[in-house]
């Protein structure tokens, strides 16, 4: 605890002693920071300052001119994400190292959608469930950071704002895009606000080979959003999201297939006709209600269902279907003749998932019930002792529930409940021109899901327990002058941390809890306008996540994350709508594969140039041209425990996309 009162002691001293009274006009390190954000942004980098922790907003100005094909394209700029692509939108998502690990999908972070949860009642998230081309916007809450959503994961929370018919970037929009690998992509969008009411539509189709061999995929997308408005601050919502998607999964390969051949499919992959298939509804219906001038209501209910075909190593079917509801009070006054604002609600879902498995490769056979339910019980409060001085505390109470009925052997049957309270305190300053310096304490739990609580061939639950930590942390944003930067130094330390690995090929990991392990860091953003129409903006992440006194690893290192990471980009537009942004993607280290860190994936340097033209008539073109030095190299890969292991499988690695090409053209109007 040492640590944590060192956050607090050097938040306080900072504080007084006034060394970052700069001028300063934003307190949010943004993805896009500059005067011509729209206000629909501007606004919600204002309600994110008030969080004593770190946070940051991605504009969709911010990836638009880019063939952004899911969340390592989007949050690429965002300090301490980790966003790295395995094929298609299958990516690796971490942050702060929450879910690090997980070599399948997501877990460790809240992926929202307008403040609703995307992932199944367990906590279990597929990346394929979001359309980039309609964000308005990205909120990222890191850390301990996600209360306001009833989040008590490690990393944090990730919430993706639907355009609406008054805050869309343009009545009407036509894009098309298309390059390397037959990759095409066509997108069209409405907008329109009459009266009271407004609506939002959106349809994308997609096409692509697939840079690798066995990874074509077909995608349609269509979004609607609908509000009807009963006076300022009182609206209802409906939001309705439906996609079919086709995807082949190419597999992973060995790291010496990965240098030396990227673009194979892992073995018996084609044979086999790796897949993964599904389609996907989601509908919502919410509301914001302004109750009284200092008190203001949001709050809404939600059905989703996703039925899914999986052919891997064994044929995974699944019927999930998930409903949920949330509601929110946020307050404005006065507490004891002082300034002081409150933000209280809950957050219920339930669901369950029917889940089917076939041999393909592997004699595995089950049919089951998975049924699994959350609900979060959450609060946080500013008190501001001086006008520049707030006090911040908080907590959430959490409950899941896991039930799991074994249709083929009943006495595999279970269940399972997890309950908890994950308290936060935290201060933050900020100084008459908005520079801000912060440090909080948040202890965080993560159940474990059904992934990890279901592992063939032991029957029924795996004795796996939630991941506890407390983290501390200790930052500082604002704007001195052309720069804008955002400095985040974090601590925490975790019990039982959720730990997976690669037990055989085309295999889902297996989990277990590891003893007490240790992630610290820094997180750190700068952008600079260092001349007219130019700006350097770059991201560095420092990533210390290790063992701490484990009986069989010791003090090793946690496999999976760099060291180092850093990437930069710089951009410049001319008056006359030209611009060009080369960037760098830089991991100056190589990276530990296993925990027994016997084995290391090389560290890599890529080179990428970003340029368009935009027209007055409302027309814009871009180039998006990666890997410009065709570097072969491996950013993602599964964890092994011990690489050195007589028959260990080190098929884990996905290979990184070669020099590639692609370039588009919108319409706005």
């Amino acid at each position: 605890m040492r640590f944590f009162h060192a956050l607090i002691g050097g938040a306080m001293a900072l504080a007084a002693s006034q060394a970052l009274a700069q001028t300063t006009d934003t307190i949010i390190v943004t993805a896009r920071p500059n005067p011509e954000d729209p206000p629909v942004v501007a606004e919600a980098r204002e309600r994110l300052s008030r969080t004593p922790g770190a946070v940051s907003v991605v504009s969709n100005e911010a990836f638009e001119s880019r063939a952004a094909q899911g969340f390592s394209d989007m949050l690429r700029d965002a300090p301490g994400v980790l966003a790295q692509k395995r094929y298609g939108e299958e990516s690796r998502l971490s942050i702060r190292g929450s879910g690090l690990d997980q070599s399948y999908h997501q877990r460790g972070v809240l992926f929202a959608q307008d403040g609703v949860p995307f992932a199944d009642a367990d906590g279990f998230a597929d990346f394929q469930k979001i359309d980039p081309l309609t964000a308005r916007y990205v909120e990222v809450y890191r850390g301990g950071n996600a209360l306001r959503f009833g989040g008590a994961q490690l990393g944090g929370a990730i919430n993706l704002v639907t355009p609406t018919g008054r805050t869309a970037e343009s009545d009407n929009l036509l894009r098309l895009e298309g390059g390397a690998d037959e990759f095409v992509r066509g997108a069209a969008q409405i907008a329109r606000a009459a009266g009271d009411w407004d609506a939002f539509a959106a349809i994308t189709a997609l096409s692509a080979g697939g840079w690798r061999a066995h990874s074509q995929q077909e995608q349609t997308r269509a979004t609607l959003n609908l509000g009807r408005s009963f006076g300022e601050d009182r609206e209802l919502r409906l939001l309705v999201y439906g996609a079919d998607i086709e995807q082949e999964v190419p597999g992973a390969l060995t790291l010496a297939q990965a240098l030396t051949n990227p673009r194979a499919a892992g073995g018996g992959v084609v044979a086999t006709n790796w897949q993964r298939d599904l389609s996907v509804w989601r509908t919502s219906l919410q509301t914001r209600w302004r109750l009284s001038p200092s008190t203001l209501f949001e709050g809404g209910v939600y059905a989703a269902a996703t039925d899914l075909h999986h052919p891997i190593a064994l044929l995974i079917q699944q019927q999930v279907q998930t409903q949920g509801a949330f509601g929110r009070i946020d307050w404005q006054g006065e507490l004891a003749g002082h300034r002081a604002d409150l933000f209280a609600g809950v957050s219920y879902r339930q669901g369950k998932n029917n889940q089917r498995l076939a041999p393909v490769f592997f004699p595995v056979a089950g049919d089951n019930l998975q049924k699994a339910s959350g609900l979060d019980l959450f609060a946080e409060g500013r008190w501001f002792a001086t006008d520049r001085l707030a006090i911040v505390a908080g907590g959430s109470y959490g409950r899941a529930t896991r039930d799991f009925t074994d249709h083929l052997d009943p006495t595999n049957d279970r269940e399972k409940d997890f309950d908890w309270f994950a308290p936060r305190v935290g201060l933050i300053w900020e100084n008459q021109d908005g520079a801000q310096i912060y440090a909080n304490i948040t202890r965080s739990v993560e159940p474990p899901h059904y992934g990890a609580l279901v592992q063939s061939p032991v029957p029924g639950f795996v004795p796996v327990v939630p991941q506890e930590a407390w983290t501390g942390e200790l930052g500082a944003r604002g704007r001195t002058g052309g720069f804008i930067w955002d400095v985040t130094l974090y601590r925490a330390e975790l019990q039982h941390e959720l730990l997976s690995f690669s037990p055989g090929i085309g295999i889902p990991a297996a989990f277990f809890n590891a003893g007490d392990t240790i992630h610290q860091g820094v997180e750190a953003a700068l952008d600079w306008r260092f001349a007219e129409g130019w700006l350097l903006r770059q991201s560095y992440a420092y990533s210390d996540f290790r063992f701490a006194g484990d009986a069989v690893y010791g003090g090793n290192r946690l496999a999976v994350a760099p060291e180092h990471q850093y990437r930069a980009t710089l951009r410049y537009d001319h008056p006359s709508g030209f611009f060009v942004a080369p960037s760098l993607e830089w991991r100056p280290s190589d990276v530990f594969v296993d925990y027994a860190n016997t084995l290391k994936a090389p560290g890599y340097t890529i080179l990428s140039l970003n340029a368009g033209f935009d027209f007055d008539n409302g027309v814009s073109l871009f180039l998006d041209a990666r890997n410009l030095a065709d570097e072969t190299y491996v950013p993602e890969f599964g964890a092994v425990t011990n690489a050195a292991a007589p028959g260990a499988n080190t098929a884990v690695f996905y290979p990184g996309e070669g020099r590639t090409f692609y370039a588009g053209a919108a319409y706005r109007f």
